[in-house]
């Protein structure tokens, strides 16, 4: 199925400026966000689309490349002839707070969605989290499930987030007299804080959960499980639905965000979806040629080496790199080698490489006279 353009997914000119497109997208953002459209796929899927779509318009390198190249600048079997070489598009949801600063808890959907504040005596969403996790580059590139244990808000099981001991009644709290805040003047200034008492709620019951103290949550030590997906790299964000803090007073669960951190590898640096392997051989292999066993992710392959390869030549085998983490394909494998110079030679050793040196002229190095005879003007 071929991909709209990302300009007509915004509704945007190609030659709109960056507010432009930030407008364009904070209104579609909030007309398909799931929390507005409830068990709506479509809508769903429309919020992802301009999710991606943001993303790629508004970094500057990114649209560059978008614009020269089209969708095949962030595909990696279609990378050999230039496009960006950055990571993977990143959580939509996560996009969509950095654009509206949200900060994770109710507020800034109350403000979108709502048309104005939440009563802040109704429910309230619980706070989203963030997990920092540190997975090994073999984990990173050919994906993995991980189990995490973390400590958080959950909405407590013996009172079901009431707050309340079973049969207890609620009233009115007598601090705030229901309203959720209490007003305390300075001067000429009347500043509004949420009730010491009832925490905003309005209410206070007269026989407080045990379990909970009357909070309506409590601590507790999860353990969840996270499908890290292949090709996924360094500050990658995944989102787990609903792991976050518990909502208060019946309101829903927040998120978990994983903030995923690469361990480096001892053999291969990764570039994009392109991984870069050193390898190194032999005076007489670069010399004569032969052919040789290099690793890959997928276990090994084998290189033939030209009489007379030069150090810094670069073999690629392609599709060898890491899975896209979009799907799109597979970066390559680009096995750069380099000539190990012989160390601690011996007597009969250093003998054969004089005898060897005696029998070559200026032809057997041509880089070597090329550059001398470039060179002799200098030596004058």
């Amino acid at each position: 199925m071929a991909k709209r353009d990302y300009y007509e997914i915004l509704g945007v000119d190609r030659a709109a400026n960056e507010e432009e497109i930030k407008k364009a997208y904070r209104k579609m953002a909030v007309k398909y966000h799931p929390d507005k459209n409830p068990g709506d796929k479509a809508a769903e899927e429309k919020f992802k689309e301009l999710g991606e779509a943001y993303e790629a318009l508004s970094d500057p390198q990114k649209r560059a490349a978008y614009d020269q190249y089209g969708h095949s600048a962030f595909d990696a079997r279609a990378r050999a002839g230039g496009g960006f070489r950055g990571g993977g598009f990143h959580d939509p949801f996560e996009i969509f707070r950095e654009v509206f600063g949200g900060g994770g808890g109710g507020s800034i959907f109350d403000e979108i969605f709502g048309g104005e504040r939440q009563d802040p005596t109704g429910p309230q969403r619980g706070a989203d989290l963030r997990y920092d996790m540190e997975i090994s580059f073999e984990e990173a590139v050919l994906g993995c499930d991980k189990e995490i244990s973390i400590t958080k808000l959950d909405t407590c099981d013996s009172c079901r987030g009431s707050g309340a001991e079973s049969g207890s009644s609620t009233k009115t709290c007598s601090t705030c007299g229901g309203r959720g805040q209490v007003i305390s003047s300075r001067g000429i200034f009347s500043i509004a804080q949420t009730c010491p008492r009832c925490e905003g709620g309005g209410r206070v019951v007269e026989k407080p959960c045990r379990a909970c103290h009357g909070a309506g949550r409590r601590e507790h030590t999860s353990k969840i499980r996270i499908r890290i997906p292949a090709g996924v790299d360094t500050g990658a964000r995944l989102r787990s639905a609903s792991n976050g803090e518990g909502g208060r007073r019946g309101g829903p669960t927040g998120n978990l965000y994983v903030v995923v951190h690469v361990k480096p590898h001892e053999i291969f640096q990764r570039e994009g979806d392109d991984l870069i392997c050193d390898v190194p051989i032999s005076f007489v292999q670069a010399a004569l040629g032969s052919e040789f066993e290099v690793p890959t992710l997928a276990g090994k392959a084998h290189i033939k080496l030209p009489p007379g390869t030069q150090a810094g030549t670069v073999f690629r085998l392609k599709g060898k790199g890491v899975k896209n983490v979009q799907g799109h394909g597979a970066g390559d494998l680009h096995v750069r080698v380099y000539v190990e110079v012989p160390a601690h030679l011996n007597t009969a050793q250093r003998a054969k490489l004089q005898e060897f040196s005696e029998l070559c002229d200026s032809n057997v190095n041509p880089q070597s006279k090329s550059f001398f005879e470039k060179a002799k003007d200098l030596f004058r």
